[in-house]
């Protein structure tokens, strides 16, 4: 075989892929619309059916996805974790689980990576249903957190260490977007989704400094780059 021929992966694994991209894509349109609907018509003024027909699916395809309007709504933030996760899995092993998590956020560089999020969580803090739902999502976070650091760590791992972390992680991101709330309201401009950014990476940091009264908020280390030198 010549080294310059593409060598194509089989048919099953390429299908299989391919159906997986139609579902993942599904699925953000659906929680997309859902978004829409609400930014749109407000709380309590649309249906299922209205979601389906603004995604381009059926009232069977919306319940393949979501059992409910309020798990479509809490997708919303899902998504945002769901990229954080995928950050942290890429950071080094050896690198401390804080660490990770602090330069996963830092990671979603662009802080309309969090509008999405910001807007959902402005949007039902009227309404304890789908408050309560949209904060399930970090619950529902928790799971992938334990998971993601048992497999940086090990099966030995502690679970005790592995759900007290995963919890302090999720009540950390609670906190952030809480005290964001307080301070701007509904404001979704740049300057405060770099803020509400800012506070997710700073309640890291502080757990990951014990709780000492000021969080490191410099950037971690890039793998590989020299140290930089102590100017003090």
């Amino acid at each position: 075989m010549s080294t310059s021929e593409t060598v194509l992966p089989p048919r099953r694994e390429q299908n299989n892929s391919r159906r997986e991209q139609n579902k993942l894509a599904t699925r953000q349109a659906i929680a997309d619309a859902a978004l829409a609907l609400l930014r749109g018509k407000g709380i309590g003024n649309f249906t299922v059916e209205d979601i389906a027909e603004v995604a381009g699916v059926s009232r069977r395809t919306f319940f393949n996805y979501f059992p409910s309007l309020e798990a479509a709504l809490a997708a919303v933030t899902e998504g945002f974790l769901d990229n954080a996760l995928e950050q942290f899995r890429l950071r080094p092993n050896d690198e401390p689980v804080l660490e990770s998590a602090r330069a996963a956020l830092m990671a979603l560089a662009d802080p309309m990576t969090v509008a999405p999020m910001a807007e959902l969580f402005s949007l039902t803090q009227d309404n304890r249903s789908l408050a309560r739902s949209e904060l399930e999502a970090w619950d529902h976070c928790t799971t992938q957190i334990i998971g993601a650091a048992r497999h940086r760590l090990g099966p030995e791992a502690d679970e005790l260490y592995l759900r007290a972390l995963a919890g302090s992680v999720v009540s950390c991101g609670k906190a952030a977007m809480s005290v964001w709330f307080e301070e701007r309201g509904p404001d979704l401009s740049a300057e405060s989704l770099a803020d509400l950014r800012q506070h997710l990476i700073n309640a890291i940091g502080l757990l990951g400094s014990g709780f000492t009264t000021t969080a490191d908020t410099s950037p971690p280390p890039v793998p590989g780059a020299p140290a930089r030198q102590n100017r003090g």
